[in-house]
């Protein structure tokens, strides 16, 4: 079986690429790329690449994933399945998304160059790029030694804030709970991450923040006024949210650090040259200092207030009302699900017990299904190409987590694995037969989500809400509440 996709890189509404796009596009470049050593001042730097190479190797950029697998009517057949993916753009257009790449913090110049206009300009991945390339490699089953040899380099350290984001528009769920899940990280969650002998001012850099298990840098600062025990310059706010976010665009790096303005997280720290302002946004300047609240505090873990509430709020359980089973993991596992703040902290933790593969196979089925109804809805007759498209993406999912030997295989059942081992190796003829096709895949693909739906439910969900780690996030989120009222809408619904 072969199918074939040709991508564009989409754009939202606001002009910004989506960012699985992105990512995607970013990591089959680097795979294209030798990657090799090259010479800078006379010294030789492993893992790099040129202006020239990229943008070459962009004009016409293909990438197939293939799975080999016994046939299921026959075990002694061999059956290969192959999805190809092609890119394709003039040279401009490469150079602006190259250029993307750079602000995006995923590559970095071995020279300091700030742009891509020298062809022999060399540059390498960052930490971040790395690490984008690593479970883009990760779910695609890619094993190619250059690859791994840059994989293996000790920069490969960065641990991201991996931003839940709502599918159909690319724009990160911004509600103030997750918005506090992730102030938690960018301040710290272990600590404040204290500069003792150094100005707050100086020193900040797209290294500062290499492996992203520490906060913004901060001082203490003495003014008349008294201490201000944690502070930090707008650039190394900046720098911390575009280095260990999985932000790719600057414009939602300020629209989350508004956000901590808004909620009062954080507040602007005045003097002469730069006044205060309660309407001000947010600058990424050093010469702009600004200063964790008591709130902020509290949200952070660092203190809590006199009658034992986080956030203000009190985290005492609530009862759950009359019928609605307290301890029922599946009804949990539906809160973590529709909550973007307790489904990254879920898939933090999954991601710690080597089992993230779960809660993004059932994202992208997710995403795929909505895919599926729109092809088939949008018109009528369904526009083939569209038909085509989405079968494609059923086959890379299929390759990525479903069949046997796939880098993120599930734990399924048997019979529902040998169903899809059997419809997705079985060939596909006329225009009718693929639409019949595509309806059977999303048939199956939505009895697998199930699957993995009571999988995590049962294993994971019991666990994660133990784990004393995320006790206080998860007691401020109150998701017995949670339970409770989701619970209760449901039945009067």
């Amino acid at each position: 079986m072969h199918q074939t996709s040709s991508k564009l890189l989409r754009m939202t509404g606001d002009d910004r690429p989506y960012t699985r796009d992105f990512k995607d596009l970013f990591a089959t470049l680097m795979v294209s790329l030798p990657l090799s050593p090259h010479r800078v001042r006379f010294t030789k730097i492993e893992h790099t690449f040129t202006t020239e190479e990229a943008l070459t190797n962009l004009g016409s950029l293909k990438f197939s994933q293939s799975n080999r697998m016994p046939d299921p009517k026959d075990p002694s057949r061999i059956v290969t399945t192959t999805t190809t993916t092609t890119f394709s753009m003039a040279k401009e257009m490469a150079r602006s998304i190259c250029q993307r790449f750079l602000d995006a913090r995923l590559v970095e110049s071995v020279e300091g160059k700030i742009d891509f206009t020298s062809r022999s300009s060399v540059w390498q991945l960052t930490p971040k790029g790395m690490h984008v390339l690593a479970r883009f490699c990760q779910r695609n089953g890619i094993y190619q030694r250059h690859v791994n040899d840059v994989l293996d380099s000790p920069r490969n350290m960065m641990q991201l804030v991996i931003l839940e984001r709502e599918p159909q528009s690319d724009k990160i769920n911004d509600d103030p709970a997750t918005v506090n899940v992730i102030f938690r990280r960018f301040v710290g969650d272990t600590g404040p991450n204290l500069r003792t002998n150094s100005s707050v001012s100086e020193h900040d850099s797209i290294n500062e923040y290499a492996t992203g298990l520490v906060g913004v840098r901060m001082q203490r600062l003495r003014r008349q006024e008294g201490v201000i025990p944690y502070a930090f310059t707008g650039k190394a706010g900046f720098d911390w949210l575009m280095d260990c976010c999985s932000l790719v665009d600057k414009r939602e790096v300020f629209e989350l650090a508004n956000l901590f303005l808004t909620y009062s997280l954080v507040e602007m720290i005045g003097d002469e040259k730069h006044p205060a302002s309660a309407n001000a946004k947010y600058s990424a300047s050093k010469n702009v200092l600004y200063s964790v609240t008591p709130k902020g505090m509290r949200v952070a873990g660092w203190i809590t207030s006199p009658n034992g509430s986080v956030n203000g709020e009190a985290t005492t359980q609530q009862r759950a009302p009359n019928g609605v089973t307290r301890d029922s993991n599946t009804s949990r596992m539906t809160v973590i699900i529709r909550d973007p703040a307790l489904r990254l902290l879920f898939r933090e933790y999954l991601r710690e017990t080597h089992c993230e593969e779960n809660l993004a196979f059932y994202v992208e089925v997710k995403a795929f299904l909505s895919d599926y109804e729109h092809a088939k809805s949008n018109a009528t007759p369904p526009q083939l190409d569209v038909i085509r498209e989405t079968l494609a993406s059923a086959y890379s999912l299929y390759n990525a987590f479903l069949a046997p030997g796939s880098p993120c295989e599930l734990n399924i059942d048997h019979n529902l694995r040998n169903a899809l081992a059997a419809r997705m190796t079985r060939a596909i003829g006329d225009d009718e037969q693929m639409i019949q096709s595509l309806d059977e895949v999303a048939t199956l693909f939505d009895q697998a989500q199930s699957s993995v739906f009571k999988l995590m439910a049962s294993d994971s969900v019991p666990k994660f809400s133990r784990e004393p780690k995320y006790a206080a996030i998860l007691r401020e989120r109150n998701l017995e509440h949670a339970l409770a009222a989701g619970s209760s809408s449901s039945s009067s619904a």
